[in-house]
């Protein structure tokens, strides 16, 4: 095993990425425990890829001309998003999404929220941050794919940061109460910050390819499958024409994902 770790400095790395992830999750769960919410876990999300990110980073032996460029991009990824979720959940509970998983595993739900909710994310976390990867370890010149990847990656940062804002401003007025966001970027698409994300982390895939790693493939896959079937699209708009009738007109002349002129 040790022979096998020290002929292949990326699986080295991505074994400690993922020691990390769970050590985080781990003292996630501490605090969630005290505080009796476990929707903590959406702030620490982004945070836990940032940590795989710098440990990549710091264990793997020759740093390539993506690495700065790689790390500077996640962080700027990673710190807006893990304070726009604290900022937007700053003083509101227990998400309900988080609170229908509790009763559904109560008893001890406390103790099972280590595994089913904490130790869960990190793991996803891990196959995410994969793509991150082979960028930081290659040591193959920048080409032209690296800036096609780092343009989308950037684009799709610029959308879910305008919809997030969007979003806030619309909420923060009084006389929007009840109604449905349907200006701006939300005109186009339902989930314009779900868009957002689908596109970074194919922007990054593109620059792990141009490093080399193909097999990365699974990150957005994997990100792609959250957003539109697990924790995102589907899981947001299950019961949602129930508690808001006109959200239905919305999802009619609306595309649920991917940007598209609005129905008439």
């Amino acid at each position: 095993m040790n022979g096998l770790l020290q002929s292949s400095p990326q699986l080295t790395a991505a074994l400690i990425a993922l020691v990390a992830l769970v050590a985080l999750a781990f003292c996630s769960w501490l605090v969630s425990v005290v505080k009796r919410d476990v929707s903590i876990v959406d702030s620490v999300w982004s945070a836990m890829i940032l940590l795989a990110a710098v440990v990549y980073a710091a264990v793997l032996p020759d740093a390539g001309g993506r690495t700065a460029p790689v790390l500077l991009l996640v962080a700027i990824w990673a710190l807006r998003l893990a304070g726009y979720i604290t900022w937007r959940n700053w003083g509101e509970g227990e998400d309900r999404r988080y609170q229908a998983i509790r009763a559904r595993n109560e008893p001890n739900f406390k103790w099972k929220s280590l595994y089913l909710v904490f130790v869960l994310q990190a793991v996803l976390a891990w196959i995410v941050s994969l793509s991150l990867l082979p960028a930081i370890a290659s040591v193959r010149p920048l080409s032209l794919l690296d800036v096609l990847g780092i343009a989308l990656m950037l684009a799709g940062l610029l959308i879910e940061t305008v919809g997030d804002a969007q979003l806030a401003a619309f909420k923060a007025k009084a006389g929007n109460r009840g109604r449905v966001m349907d200006r701006g970027l939300w005109r186009y698409t339902r989930h314009p910050n779900y868009f957002g994300e689908f596109c970074v982390w194919w922007g990054f895939f593109i620059i792990a390819l141009a490093a080399g790693g193909w097999w990365t493939i699974v990150s957005p896959l994997l990100m792609s499958a959250l957003l539109l079937k697990v924790s995102g699209v589907t899981l947001l708009e299950k019961d949602i024409g129930e508690r808001r009738p006109a959200y239905r007109d919305y999802i009619v002349r609306t595309n649920a994902f991917f940007p598209g002129w609005p129905k008439s």
